[in-house]
């Protein structure tokens, strides 16, 4: 099976020498873009926003990065192709089949190369005989391990997904692609394993089949952090509203929600949404945590200037007093 190449750095719309912020921001612009909850076509949107996740996370991690840039020009020549690597990133066995995911959220370019595959099914074998007297040997098929895709939408309400693997025999090259579902339930954890019994590599002379591991990578988020079941979320304040304070209307998983600005509040205090979190397994949720920035205006108008000019020179506030 032939495996596209995927430009990541043209995905985002980097440079390859981007840095570390620039490829943060172009992920977050266009990831607010396409999210499938505020793009008009969402079936287009859906795909381009994992598209955009599967980019940022290989260019945001630096040791994908570093592999993903050592593929270079070459990457599909012939011997780069001719020895799978041996750290998780392919299936490394000489006779086994070739599995290709359809449905993940991660394209097969990915899954070839930053994906793990076919591990070893750590399985059982067994002798007996026939009715010759012969000695046959039972093996349990090998245990396939694929990668999935899970937006924070999933993490909070669960999803029933479908997906196709096709399965290719190196010796024939024959290919058959079987339609599985996928149930992601609520509360679902980064890297938890995801197993659908029975769907693995077949086994031989009446060994019983593997199974099929999908491993979580939770979807980036344009406006949240995810740590363990608490969601962080970045909001600028104008100076007026910090100092006066306010009631503002930001963004949760469960829709717009009002916050609460106290008199006086300063860049980095952070504010609290209790239960506006990911599901804890218990029947409550962690929490929405609030981190507070202040933005000051970089252009000023000549009427805007004089006010700025006058609440500077009434003020007695200073805060370098105490340094």
């Amino acid at each position: 099976m032939s495996v596209e190449f995927k430009n990541y750095y043209d995905v985002l719309g980097v440079a390859k020498n981007a840095g570390d912020a620039e490829i943060k921001n172009a992920f977050r612009t266009l990831a607010r873009k396409y999210h499938p909850d505020v793009a008009k076509d969402k079936a287009g949107a859906e795909n381009k926003f994992k598209e955009i996740n599967e980019a940022n996370e290989v260019l945001s991690d630096p040791d994908k990065r570093r592999k993903y840039d050592e593929l270079g020009a070459n990457w599909n020549h012939p011997d780069r192709q001719a020895a799978p690597p041996q750290d998780g990133f392919g299936s490394g066995y000489e006779d086994a089949s070739e599995f290709h995911f359809d449905g993940t959220g991660f394209s097969d370019f990915f899954e070839q190369f930053f994906g793990s595959r076919g591990r070893p099914s750590g399985g059982f074998s067994r002798t007996w005989r026939n009715n010759k007297g012969d000695q046959t040997v039972a093996q349990r098929g090998q245990d396939i391990e694929g990668d999935i895709l899970v937006t924070l939408d999933e993490v909070l309400y669960g999803s029933t997904r479908t997906i196709k693997l096709q399965r290719t025999d190196p010796r024939t090259g024959q290919s058959s692609t079987q339609t599985l579902q996928v149930k992601i339930p609520p509360g679902v954890r980064e890297a938890q394993l995801i197993r659908l019994t029975g769907k693995g590599q077949e086994g031989t002379s009446g060994g019983g089949s593997g199974n099929l591991y999908l491993r979580v990578k939770f979807a980036k988020h344009p406006d949240f952090r995810v740590r363990g079941t608490d969601l962080y979320y970045d909001l600028e304040l104008a100076p007026w509203e910090a100092v006066l304070g306010d009631t503002v209307q930001i963004q949760s998983l469960d829709g717009m929600v009002a916050l609460k600005i106290p008199p006086g509040t300063t860049t980095e205090r952070e504010l609290r949404l209790r239960g506006k979190g990911l599901p804890s397994g218990n029947g409550t949720r962690g929490d929405l945590h609030v981190i507070i920035s202040i933005q000051v205006p970089s252009q000023l108008t000549p009427e805007q200037k004089v006010l700025w000019e006058q609440l500077a020179a009434k003020s007695t506030f200073n805060p370098r007093r105490n340094a």
